[in-house]
């Protein structure tokens, strides 16, 4: 029997199959020899990744290692090949053997420089040297040296202040044994005081009282802890004393207390002690009590306007023209007059001194200016005293009643002109300076003493033609 052939409608959808499997396996085929092509024509990348690989190993062995440190001078160095530098030298590249050379930028700061770099990286030579722990130990035993070392020092210096002095306590002890009593200089001030003021005291005791009482009222404090107790006033008080020693010394005690003192001096106005001292001016004295009681008054009157209102008022220029006066007492003329020369210019810088600085109502310039000093010297005839006085021997006698002349000259000017002594006076002493002066510039002193006195002269005579 022969054989059936299959219909056409079965073969077609086999061949279709047949033909999807051929294509199928050409595309794979074709793909596969793709891969290989692309991996003949690129063989860089692989090497690149193969390369990249080797660097990162190379790297991370050289993580582990230290880099050698290269160690720099004052002169240019050529730097080797994986050498550190450390930080702050100075690098540069020689353009000429086009290797980097190296050397110290600062000698004190970078001498003992001996940290590299690694990789951009600040490293310690000796990194695996010392440890922080280490370094923690060693500032601990640092510390623990220098507090010994300080004790030690302490303990020196405490030994040798023992050994210089002795505890207050042992030296109370032994005072106490030889009946001396550690006193402060309140407490002597008060004991003084109470000696002076004691009935049972001897006129010797008393003055002896005064004269340790005057070292000490020359402090400031003192003189006002002296005013707090009421020992002030008991020295004023022995002002109006029989005994011309006891003024004389009750004199000095003041004026040591009063010199720059505001405070006590408001209290010795208050006190009654100006006019203590001027009645004591005005009266017959010994020459040694007028001497210590105007040098009270000074210290009372110098700086403090107010006790200057008080001395005019009480009739002080006229006491201190008939002392100036008496005969025999031209050391006390020659104060007297340093005295007046004190308080016209004192005024005079005040005024000058509120007119710099437009301060025009301060109450001390007030003060001043209810001080009528200038025209009280005129009307009590002292423009003719202080011209005469320029007849004083002695060149510093001569020298202060100059600069009172020039003080009161603005005062006193129309008098001076028509005094004729007074011309024929300057002129004198302007001969006797000059030669007093050339002798001075043969000696080799450009500015001499009677160069200045000659200056003075000089210009008095200019002002008054």
């Amino acid at each position: 029997m022969a054989p059936q052939s299959r219909p056409p409608s079965r073969m077609a959808p086999l061949g279709m199959l047949l033909g999807l499997l051929m294509a199928f396996c050409f595309t794979f085929c074709l793909s596969r020899q793709n891969e290989k092509e692309f991996a003949l024509t690129n063989p860089e990348k692989s090497s690149t990744k193969e390369t990249e690989r080797t660097e990162t190993k190379a790297e991370e062995e050289l993580d582990t290692e230290v880099l050698e440190v290269f160690h720099p001078t004052h002169e240019w160095q050529a730097l080797g090949p994986g050498q550190a530098v450390p930080a702050g030298s100075h690098v540069r590249l020689n353009l000429q053997t086009g290797a980097k050379e190296v050397k110290l930028q600062y000698e004190d700061k970078f001498r003992n420089n001996l940290k590299g770099l690694k990789k951009g990286k600040r490293l310690d030579v000796n990194t695996n040297t010392y440890t922080s722990q280490d370094l923690k130990d060693a500032l601990a035993k640092f510390k623990e040296g220098a507090e010994m070392e300080s004790s030690k020092e302490d303990k020196a210096r405490q030994a040798e202040v023992k050994r210089l002095f002795r505890p207050i306590e042992e030296l109370k002890k032994d005072f106490d044994e030889l009946n001396v009593v550690i006193e402060t200089d309140m407490q002597i001030m008060v004991r003084l005081i109470n000696k002076f003021n004691s009935s049972s005291s001897s006129l010797e005791e008393k003055i002896a009282a005064l004269f340790d009482l005057e070292y000490y009222v020359h402090q400031m404090d003192n003189a006002q802890d002296l005013l707090s107790f009421g020992g002030l006033q008991v020295v004023i008080n022995g002002l109006n004393s029989t005994e011309p020693a006891v003024k004389e010394y009750a004199a000095f005690v003041l004026g040591a207390a009063f010199s720059s003192n505001p405070r006590v001096q408001v209290e010795a106005v208050e006190g009654g002690a100006l006019q203590k001292l001027l009645v004591i001016l005005a009266t017959e004295q010994p020459l040694a009590v007028k001497k210590k009681v105007l040098f009270a008054l000074c210290s009372l009157l110098r700086h403090f306007p107010y006790a200057q209102q008080q001395f005019l008022k009480l009739g002080g220029l006229q006491v201190l023209r008939s002392l100036v006066q008496e005969k025999g007492t031209d050391v006390l003329a020659v104060r007297v007059v340093t005295l007046l020369y004190d308080l016209v210019t004192e005024k005079m810088f005040a005024e000058e001194e509120a007119e710099l600085t437009q301060d025009t109502s301060p109450e001390k310039l007030q003060q001043y200016r209810r001080v009528h000093l200038l025209p009280g010297l005129r009307e009590q005839g002292w423009c003719a005293i202080t011209a005469h006085l320029l007849a004083l021997p002695g060149h510093d006698a001569r020298e202060k009643v100059l600069h009172t002349l020039g003080a009161l000259l603005a005062t006193c000017r129309d008098h001076y002109r028509q005094d004729p002594s007074l011309g024929r006076t300057l002129a004198s002493l302007q001969a006797e300076y000059q030669a007093l002066a050339s002798a001075e510039l043969q000696d080799g002193e450009d500015e001499g003493y009677f160069r200045d006195l000659l200056g003075s002269v000089e210009s008095l005579l200019r002002e008054l033609r």
